[in-house]
């Protein structure tokens, strides 16, 4: 299907898909790949839930690009806000006060739990979970952080080494990171049968990694609330609640990861708010804003903010709290509250996503759905007994037929994760999941 609408790049451009493709290769070095393989799909433009290439081909996002654009592309009055804060002021240095900075953070404050009245912005989600460590050891005098084997954290220096899958082997060179096994029934580390074995296992695997380590040397948990790219994760009930009594128990931080999750990706504002938690810091990008500006920031509780009242907190950046990311920050926050973009998300959910994923389930291919909200992960096998993953090429050939059909996937090891954006309509909802279902059938 082709766009013959104003903003569509044929309309304006003599640029092809090819030309863009060869001219990014040529010069752009990208993350996490084989740099002499690449075929990158030049997207041009979007709107909502829909982009396009520089050829006009238009495609359902069910990626949200980097599971980031929750309010969907193009929003109007984010981009209005971006570009009247450029024409005001576009820049400014952190120790300045600043009025739109103020606002984003008393917004983001809004959406917190009582007992938090500080934000730290970064500028993406690495250097959140970076700063949050470094507050966090400052603050108890202790070194070592704990975290997931099926994480991840980003890719500065401690957030890589954070998180627990492939990436943190080439990277390993920061000290002081401890990982244990989180709780993922469909492929036990415990040997567990139902949700309530699975938390109580990995609970007993948590805290004896705890003692084992030495509780007066660590100084955090660091856990995504959901783990995200680790294949939406939902953890079981009594699962977080239990790892806070853990971090009570030998005075611990804990440390919640909201940067895929948060702001309306799950159904609420933050991920946590659906259990009975409450962290210590809380970090947060992608979401917020919707990638529109790089951000991220973390949402400090009073303990550990009056802890540098009279300290000298030993961090910063020169685009901390960027005027042109606040910006969008507020109104994307703003928008989101308006036109009920959290609801939106919870609802289509548990109405459209749940039943029509759970129906893929008829297809031999399909191990396991999970998720919520706009957050799910569909896990594919090629024996369902034994549980064996789909390989690598075989998940290849379906990412391209999806591609083929107008589909934009989020493909991950053996799994297609189902993230579109939070104002995905149920027309929208629907059609991807049946474009997912065709294609599933097709291999």
């Amino acid at each position: 299907m082709t766009t013959t609408s104003p903003t569509s790049p044929a309309a304006t451009s003599t640029a092809t898909n090819a030309s863009v493709s060869e001219a990014d290769r040529s010069s752009v070095f990208h993350s996490w790949s084989a740099q002499g393989s690449l075929a990158p799909l030049p997207l041009a433009g979007g709107l909502g839930s829909t982009v396009w290439d520089v050829d006009g081909r238009e495609y359902l996002d069910f990626s949200s690009q980097l599971v980031n654009v929750n309010i969907g592309h193009q929003h109007p009055k984010v981009v209005a806000a971006i570009q009247e804060q450029a024409a005001r002021l576009t820049t400014v240095a952190p120790a300045h006060a600043n009025d739109t900075r103020a606002e984003a953070a008393h917004l983001v404050l809004e959406r917190a739990p009582e007992g938090f009245s500080k934000v730290f912005f970064t500028n993406g989600g690495a250097d959140a979970n970076e700063n949050a460590i470094r507050m966090a050891r400052l603050f108890t005098g202790r070194d070592k952080v704990i975290s997931h084997y099926r994480s991840y954290h980003g890719n500065t220096g401690g957030a890589i080494v954070a998180t627990g899958d492939w990436r943190r082997m080439p990277n390993e060179y920061a000290t002081g990171h401890v990982h244990a096994f989180g709780p993922y029934l469909y492929r036990s580390e415990f040997w567990a049968e139902s949700p309530e074995q699975e938390a109580e296992r990995a609970l007993h695997h948590l805290e004896r990694v705890v003692q084992a380590e030495g509780a007066q040397t660590i100084a955090a948990i660091l856990l995504e609330t959901i783990p995200g790219t680790a294949g939406i994760l939902v953890p079981p009930p009594g699962y977080l609640a239990g790892v806070r009594a853990i971090t009570d128990r030998y005075g611990i931080l804990l440390i919640l990861d909201e940067v895929m999750a948060g702001f309306a990706r799950t159904g609420e504002w933050f991920a946590f708010d659906a259990f009975d938690v409450r962290p210590d810091l809380i970090t947060f990008a992608k979401g917020v804003n919707s990638g529109y500006v790089p951000v991220g920031g973390v949402v400090i509780s009073d303990p550990i903010s009056h802890h540098f009242d009279e300290r000298v907190f030993p961090g910063g950046l020169t685009y901390s709290g960027h005027p042109l990311a606040a910006a969008s920050i507020v109104a994307a926050l703003t928008a989101m509250e308006d036109e009920g973009v959290v609801t939106n998300a919870k609802r289509i959910g548990a109405d459209v996503l749940a039943p029509a994923l759970a129906a893929l389930s008829r297809q031999d291919i399909v191990g396991e759905v999970r998720g919520t909200g706009v957050f799910w992960a569909v896990e594919l096998v090629s024996d369902r007994e034994a549980r064996t993953p789909l390989d690598a090429a075989t998940m290849g050939r379906f990412k391209t037929d999806l591609l083929s059909r107008g589909l934009l996937p989020f493909i991950s090891e053996n799994r297609i994760h189902v993230v579109p954006p939070a104002v995905v309509t149920d027309e929208e909802a629907r059609r991807g999941v049946a474009i997912i279902d065709e294609a599933l059938a097709a291999l």
